[in-house]
């Protein structure tokens, strides 16, 4: 998912390290009326809860827009992970 988030500058640093933490990568950052805008790609199944925990985060002031941007293959360790937890092998 494309992911932009508009925040006051303060909490800059705690919304990218949690979309890093999201396994988000980063295409940039602007400046738009006196606020950052913090564009990333972050895997969909990361972003359940996001909207929440990014209100959370910034005391209510952030907002963000998730828009469909493209596919991708999983990596294989988390590919595992999936499948067997799909055949029951694995507990969630």
């Amino acid at each position: 998912m494309a992911v932009e988030v508009l925040t006051p500058e303060e909490y800059t640093g705690p919304i990218t390290g949690d979309l890093n933490r999201r396994r988000g990568i980063m295409k940039g950052m602007d400046t738009r009326a006196g606020s950052q805008v913090i564009k990333a790609d972050v895997p969909l199944s990361e972003l359940f809860g996001y909207i929440t925990e990014l209100r959370t985060m910034s005391s209510g002031r952030a907002t963000a827009n998730l828009t469909f941007a493209h596919y991708e293959v999983l990596p294989n360790n988390l590919a595992e992970g999936v499948v067997a937890k799909a055949k029951g092998t694995v507990h969630a």
